[in-house]
């Protein structure tokens, strides 16, 4: 049995052959996108699409990805834009760029955190899964900016016990559609599956906890500049909370952002930024605080907004 995917087709994407698209959204090389189409398990819209057909902004492509051989592993190679901002022998603070992931996943073969630091030369514990080394957080592909890796097991012990314990201080900002009202706020409501799209999340009765606080930095016209406190870390839990609100993430068509602001800003995906990170050093003792700023996509798309 495979692992069924689904996302909408990003305007980036538009026109894009379904092999080509399939590569880019989920992962996967052009040649085994061609095999799972051959096989008819790739829908666009919900009817079975061929390799050479060509994809549109919106339409949602559908696909039961193979299961893996074996677990994966990462791929030790240097990851473009992936920069050290701390390091000792307990923490590695890296700024991850858009487009990688925290480590490897069922079906992703794009670069990963995890490898990215191995090619740099650093070695990382065998602690937890092994394609995990390090990782005690994780931030979305389709996110960037700051998250700390362990670079001892005494530190990856420390600083999980750190997030379940919630004494880390995560520190976001998005740009968000419309004016929150009130502007400074706190939304507390749980996050489950969503229930009949169970590719991305929503808020359920039957969800996990998630406490999500927000204040508003900055307002423009059609939009606002957030600054978002996580007590919790659910996936997707400030793009859900927030588009629950009414207040989606720009760029972020999944939870129903405005493609057409979207274009006009040159947004590829949802402007969200994870700006710094406190927590207590697992050694030291002492608190700390790693800070990213803004990569160049999201500095573009916010300037548009304040010059109207």
């Amino acid at each position: 049995m495979g692992k069924f995917r689904a996302l909408p087709v990003p305007e980036g994407l538009d026109g894009m052959r379904v092999d080509a698209a399939m590569s880019k959204l989920f992962g996967v090389s052009r040649a085994v996108a061609a095999e799972i189409a051959a096989n008819g398990d790739v829908l666009v819209n919900g009817t079975a699409a061929q390799k050479s057909e060509r994809v549109h902004t919106g339409a949602m492509l559908e696909v039961t990805l193979p299961e893996p051989k074996r677990a994966p592993q990462p791929v030790t190679e240097l990851v473009e834009g992936l920069e050290i901002l701390y390091k000792d022998a307990d923490v590695i603070a890296v700024d991850k760029p858009v487009g990688v992931a925290a480590h490897p996943t069922l079906g992703w073969e794009g670069p990963d955190v995890v490898g990215g630091l191995q090619a740099m030369g650093f070695t990382l514990p065998d602690a937890g899964p092994p394609e995990r080394k390090g990782i005690v957080q994780r931030l979305d592909v389709g996110t960037s900016g700051v998250m700390i890796v362990a670079a001892s097991v005494p530190a990856y012990s420390a600083l999980k016990r750190a997030f379940k314990e919630r004494t880390v201080d995560k520190t976001y900002n998005a740009l968000v559609q419309g004016l929150p009202d009130p502007t400074v706020g706190t939304i507390d409501a749980p996050i489950g599956r969503h229930p009949s799209a169970g590719w991305k999340f929503a808020v359920t009765q039957d969800g996990r906890p998630s406490v999500t606080h927000y204040e508003v930095i900055e307002a423009f016209r059609r939009a606002s500049l957030i600054e978002v406190h996580l007590e919790t870390g659910r996936t997707h839990q400030i793009r859900v909370h927030m588009s629950s609100v009414g207040h989606p993430c720009v760029g972020d068509p999944m939870y129903g952002s405005d493609p057409t602001l979207s274009k006009q800003l040159g947004l590829k995906r949802q402007w969200l930024h994870a700006t710094s990170l406190g927590f207590v050093h697992p050694r030291t003792g002492e608190y700390m605080e790693v800070t990213s700023e803004y990569p160049e996509d999201l500095r573009v798309a916010l300037d548009a907004v304040r010059n109207g």
